[in-house]
């Protein structure tokens, strides 16, 4: 009985997420699930990250065909652009992670990742498999594909140049040699601690596309899948749409599309492809020897009431013996536990834990409380329930419709675990994440912080119905909402600034900040004491901190290596205080998130001149690059569509436009001639990076004379920079730029590079990737009037955050352009 009670305890883990709304289906859905009792076969999808997944394929798999579905993601998407905010790097990929997880929901898949960083653009398969670790991501494919089993694997790419990036190429490179991998015991066989087995699937395929002339072989197995679902109602086009939809972060909201819709298929491996994704795969009870399920299931379905769906519950009881008797194996776990889901939903069971509050200190108590209704005529009782180390056994009968109600109160412990991210527990090394734990590898996000455990007697039989704990409340406008409970940390303390800047040898003050999640913070003091690099000098050794007083210390330079950076950490003097800070991001689209930084920052040791103090940010899709220039001493003024006029700007020496500005902002093209004016006037406009994707409305002029924007990147972050126009001032004044300002760059150099110019702008840039021929629209400059246009591809975003000097000197020179006669 144990051993049942923690087969079915796993199986409900399975699938647990984050801050939904209590699960609820229609009969619609629920007859929906019981035809998918019968279907036995599996698919799974991979690309390299968030949004490259063919969403209408997905929704077809998995809602008309009814298999078992899956989309490995490669990345969390960490090296992408931001349309909706400032975070980059891993608090970018933890949105894309949970807005993947909410297109999923949407079309019925479900979401697997590698450990695979994405680093940024790539321009070809060798650079990165060389950063990723080939053997590392190629391991986390095959332990996916063993625990997953799939009957046929797809991927969104060809495995050669056509893909277009080499994130995408490596994607299909990996799964078709994972495919043959995952069959060898050879091949990492330290897998097979952990309970999976070899695994050969039928074939894997490339879901070929039209994007060029010649993707397509005439061979291709052609299949619509843009049929319309009735018992659904909508087809896999809509359905498709409100998944792909939910990639917000990206800008990639979908139109929804109807009518037939054709994938192409090119086997790439395996059994070839005939007349079906599934030849030759037997997907009915046949398949594991139980032909009589199939037929049980069969008359469940028939005897089905949409009306009163509960009148299924006691033979679906029975089906669910009966799988439980079964040897255990993929299919007879995967079915029991869709059965339980069916069982749970046709029975009308209400089952939910909710709290007061989102976040669970350590040391703090917590109250909860646990909610059962059963809302339909059937026969349940509750038997008691599990949480954590506590575990109560009672009986009681649930009335039909009526809140069965208990609170519980209970103190987390000071050894809880933080809740981190998974992927983020350790430093990460370079190209991939540091996961140590083998049966972590491949989930999309944590377990919930606490989960509850009932145990309830349905119809007969016992089955724990696990729910995780949430927050729950009422927002006056968007109504009753869940959020996760994080555990966080009872004190924590950290820097106040994540770069420190010395300019020109200049001390530097740092401050410690220690704060109390608790309500027992008292007066909790104690001794702090900072690390630093290198070439750098501590002038206070320690100090005392407390909840009402920061510690402050001076920092400075102590060598002559200018225009350089190192690092500031915190040695550990009270375990029970973390040494970082609790972050948390906040959308309303997704569940909140919160995961926990280490307390360091970067301290850049600076020579810089500056010309100029006032400067006009118009911000864009969201960057760093204000905070940026206020740490250099710059006067910043936020512009928005109010206070964008003459008056205002007259004051400014130079104005600024966040990343893709014009993308975000439409209106900006009524502000054109305004902005031009000021030009004209004497003031310098630097218009950083946009795209011309359909993402906002740039069909509008942004310069004073035309130039397009286009693809080209250079994404070589240590590419050889030439300077084309030595003798311009932007090079020279107020600082001298060379070679070494370029040093230390961030994942790239820049991105949407400039185009088709008039001849009215000049270029001193030149770069390019390794094999690419120079390219010169990575900065361009015009004079217009008395003053001056910059349109820049240069990733300044990226390179200011991460303290890279260089990108300093350079912004400032770009401030400092000087006036025309």
């Amino acid at each position: 009985m144990r051993r049942l009670f923690a087969t079915i305890l796993l199986l409900q883990l399975y699938g647990i997420t984050h801050a939904q709304l209590p699960q609820s289906l229609s009969s619609s859905d629920i007859y929906q699930g019981i035809k998918k009792l019968n279907v036995l076969g599996s698919v799974l999808y991979i690309a390299a990250h968030p949004d490259d997944e063919n969403t209408r394929l997905l929704a077809y798999l998995a809602r008309e065909k009814q298999y078992r579905t899956g989309y490995l993601s490669l990345t969390r998407g960490d090296g992408g652009q931001n349309l909706i905010g400032d975070e980059q790097g891993v608090e970018l990929g933890m949105i894309r992670t949970q807005e993947l997880l909410a297109a999923r929901r949407v079309d019925g898949a479900e979401q697997f990742f590698s450990r695979a960083f994405d680093f940024g653009f790539s321009k070809t398969a060798d650079e990165t498999l060389t950063i990723w670790d080939k053997e590392k991501i190629l391991s986390d494919v095959v332990w996916v594909i063993r625990k997953f089993q799939p009957d046929v694997i797809i991927t969104r790419f060809p495995g050669d140049s056509r893909a277009g990036h080499g994130h995408h190429w490596s994607s299909a490179l990996l799964a078709n040699e994972a495919f043959t991998a995952a069959a060898d015991t050879n091949r990492f066989p330290e897998q097979f601690r952990y309970g999976v087995k070899p695994w050969q699937a039928k074939r894997i395929l490339w879901n070929a596309f039209l994007f060029s002339t010649n993707s397509v072989p005439d061979s291709a197995f052609k299949l619509d899948v843009g049929a319309y679902n009735n018992i659904l109602g909508k087809g896999y086009g809509e359905i498709a749409s409100e998944s792909r939809s939910n990639h917000k972060s990206q800008g990639f909201g979908a139109t929804r599309t109807r009518g037939e819709a054709f994938e192409y298929f090119v086997t790439t491996g395996g059994d070839p492809l005939k007349e079906d994704l599934f030849d030759e795969v037997n997907t009915n009870w046949s398949r594991i020897n139980h032909p009589d399920i199939q037929q049980q299931i069969l008359q469940i379905q028939n005897n089905f009431s949409f009306e009163q769906p509960y009148k299924s519950v006691t033979a679906l009881v029975n089906l669910s013996k009966m799988l439980k008797q079964l040897p255990a194996s993929y299919w007879q776990q995967q079915k029991l536990k869709e059965t339980q889901q069916l069982i749970e939903s046709a029975a009308g069971l209400f089952a939910d834990a909710i709290t007061n509050t989102t976040q669970a200190i350590q040391g703090d108590s917590l109250r909860i409380t646990l909610i059962v209704n059963k809302r339909n005529n059937i026969d349940a009782q509750i038997l008691g329930y599990r949480l954590d180390d506590f575990d109560t056994t009672f009986r009681s009968t649930l009335s039909t419709n009526r809140n069965f109600t208990l609170p519980k109160n209970i103190v987390v412990p000071f050894d809880k675990k933080r809740s981190q991210p998974y992927w983020l527990e350790h430093a990460m090394p370079n190209g991939s994440f540091d996961v140590r734990d083998q049966q972590l590898i491949g989930k999309s996000e944590n377990d919930p912080a606490f989960i509850i455990h009932y145990r309830l007697r349905i119809e007969g039989d016992t089955f724990i119905v696990s729910r995780p704990v949430q927050y729950k409340f009422t927002d006056p406008v968007k109504g009753e909402i869940y959020q996760p409970v994080v555990v966080i940390p009872a004190w924590e303390q950290n820097f106040n600034k994540p770069v420190y800047i010395s300019s020109n040898g200049k001390p530097v003050s740092v401050a410690i900040q220690l704060k109390a999640n608790t309500k027992q913070g008292g007066n909790l003091h104690g001794d702090v004491k900072p690390i630093v690099s290198e070439g750098w000098q501590l002038r206070t050794s320690s100090s005392q901190a407390s909840l009402q007083n920061n510690a402050m210390f001076e920092v400075l330079p102590s060598n002559k290596q200018l225009n350089s950076k190192a690092s500031i950490s915190l040695t550990q003097q009270n375990d029970s205080v973390y040494r970082g800070a609790t972050k948390t991001i906040a959308y309303d689209h997704i569940p909140n998130i919160t995961w926990f930084s280490p307390a360091a920052s970067t301290l850049v040791n600076l020579n810089i001149k500056t010309s100029g103090k006032n400067i006009g940010y118009i911000p864009g899709a969201g960057d760093k690059v204000a905070e940026a220039l206020q740490s250099l001493g710059y006067n910043v003024t936020i512009l928005t569509q109010e206070n964008i006029q003459p008056e205002v700007l007259k004051k400014l020496d130079a104005v600024i436009t966040g990343i893709r500005a014009y993308n975000t902002h439409l209106y900006l093209t009524a502000k054109y001639d305004v902005l031009m004016n000021y030009v004209q006037n004497g003031g310098n406009l630097i218009v950083q990076y946009n795209t011309n994707n359909g993402v906002g409305p740039l069909r509008a002029k942004i310069g004073p004379y035309n130039f397009n924007i286009s693809r080209t990147r250079v994404t070589e972050e240590d590419a050889v920079v030439t300077f084309a126009l030595p003798d311009h001032s932007i090079f020279n004044y107020p600082n001298k730029i060379t070679a070494d300002d370029f040093k230390g760059w961030v994942q790239e150099r820049s991105v949407y590079e400039a185009d088709q110019l008039d001849s009215s702008f000049v270029t001193p840039i030149q770069m390019n990737d390794k094999n690419e021929k120079p390219g010169n629209g990575s900065l361009i400059i015009a004079k217009y009037g008395k003053g001056n246009f910059v349109y820049t591809g240069l990733s300044f975003f990226r390179q200011l955050p991460a303290g890279v000097p260089g990108a300093y000197r350079l912004l400032a020179n770009l401030i400092a352009l000087p006036k025309n006669k």
